[in-house]
């Protein structure tokens, strides 16, 4: 099978190093891809946004399966675009990657259909939203509702704070926020293969959205993740399959919006049960790093499968994945691009690139959220341990990372 892979990040580069293991690939493209990938990749010069020129390109080629990483190009209506000329395509349609590209959208499908969230209200004027924070008080949680890689989310732990966000926030024209009770448990993240109403469970994995160690400061597209996850039992994934994502997907059916793709489910277990924090449209990322290397049967296979609504029975790794990112001065406020980076050939994991580019016949940094290291491992000790080991060992002027990834699921 030809195989193109859409996007350039850190979590494209771990879709098509997993669709490259298949038996079924004969050929992988990636549009545009990145050096990281580049190596097992042929790498197109077609931007992610451009559905026009993917859409001729796969014509072209024959390919046989499109694999869409970005939630961006999702919500511009990829795959929509490649269905209407026959191609086959692993993604939501553009009405239903709104369950991430609108956060109203989600929550109010979530609580006509009593899946858990947290209780919100969602509004489109600075000033009732302002009296909403005072009534309510801290700490509380703002929400921009359009994409925001990740970010655009402030759990403000004072109303200053939260007055501030919406400050910022009701400075972009037509924007609405949902403002939301702020949830306390332990988070983690539970992706699946969805198609019409058949559900397959990926392997637990945890993020780490704040920027510095402690879970300090603003949130990020992700800091770094590990997988599987402890503290998170089957029982526990059980509920949250039962509770939240099947829910999910059956109530998306009914409203006429039904899911294919990755349907992301970030999620919180707290004292009353599990809890939705928000969903996805696509593989997580960093959370794609860690769960695929563990995947030992066929993905491509698997999509296909979930494709046709076929019965999957997934192949895992006991060995615990663990991956830290490395991101550019100032992420996630401001971005530094340009500084060279040398990377050891003899290090101890994977380097997946998430915002690299190669000039002059360097390989520098091009903004955000640049490398992640991974590494396997018996235990998330060791693991950690030798992601660790890797990161220090990686030379660049213009890069930090957090230090604790991991560290609260080793008590």
């Amino acid at each position: 099978m030809k195989i193109l892979v859409v996007g350039k990040g850190g979590r494209e580069h771990a879709l098509a190093l997993a669709c490259s293991k298949s038996q079924l690939c004969t050929a992988l493209y990636a549009a545009p891809g990145n050096p990281g990938m580049a190596k097992f990749a042929t790498c197109v010069d077609i931007s992610d946004s451009d559905i026009d020129a993917l859409v001729t390109f796969a014509q072209e080629n024959e390919i046989d399966l499109t694999v869409v990483g970005p939630e961006a190009t999702l919500a511009l209506g990829i795959v929509d675009a490649f269905q209407a000329k026959g191609l086959k395509i692993f993604g939501p349609t553009q009405a239903a990657t709104q369950v991430e590209s609108s956060k109203d959208f989600a929550k109010k499908i979530m609580a006509k259909y009593h899946i858990p969230t947290a209780a919100y209200q969602t509004f489109d004027q600075l000033e009732s939203a302002k009296a909403y924070v005072l009534e309510q008080g801290a700490p509380i949680v703002i929400k921009e509702d359009g994409l925001k890689a990740g970010k655009g989310v402030t759990v403000a732990q004072t109303v200053p704070e939260a007055l501030e966000a919406l400050e910022i926030a009701f400075a972009i024209p037509n924007n609405k926020v949902v403002i939301e009770e702020c949830l306390v448990g332990f988070e983690f993240s539970l992706i699946s293969l969805v198609h019409n109403q058949t559900v397959i469970p990926l392997e637990v994995a945890q993020d780490h959205k704040a920027v510095h160690d402690g879970d300090k400061g603003a949130n990020t597209g992700g800091m770094g993740s590990y997988s599987p996850v402890k503290k998170i039992t089957p029982a526990l994934k059980q509920a949250a399959l039962d509770e939240v994502i099947c829910p999910m997907v059956d109530a998306m059916q009914k409203e006429g919006v039904p899911f294919t793709g990755f349907l992301y489910g970030g999620l919180m277990q707290t004292k009353d049960g599990v809890k939705t924090i928000e969903f996805n449209a696509r593989f997580g990322d960093p959370e794609a790093e860690v769960i695929l290397p563990r995947l030992e049967s066929d993905f491509v296979q698997a999509m296909l499968d979930v494709l046709e609504d076929k019965e999957v029975k997934l192949q895992w790794t006991n060995q615990v994945s663990h991956g830290v990112v490395m991101a550019s001065t100032n992420y996630p406020a401001s971005s530094t691009k340009g500084a060279k980076i040398t990377i050891p050939e003899d290090l101890n994991g994977y380097v997946y690139h998430m915002g690299t580019k190669v000039v002059d016949g360097d390989l520098v940094t091009d903004g955000g959220r640049v490398l992640m290291v991974t590494n396997m491992a018996d235990t998330l000790e060791e693991a950690f341990e030798k992601t660790y080991a890797d990161v220090e060992r990686i030379q660049c002027d213009e890069l930090f990372y957090r230090h604790d990834i991991g560290r609260k699921d080793m008590d």
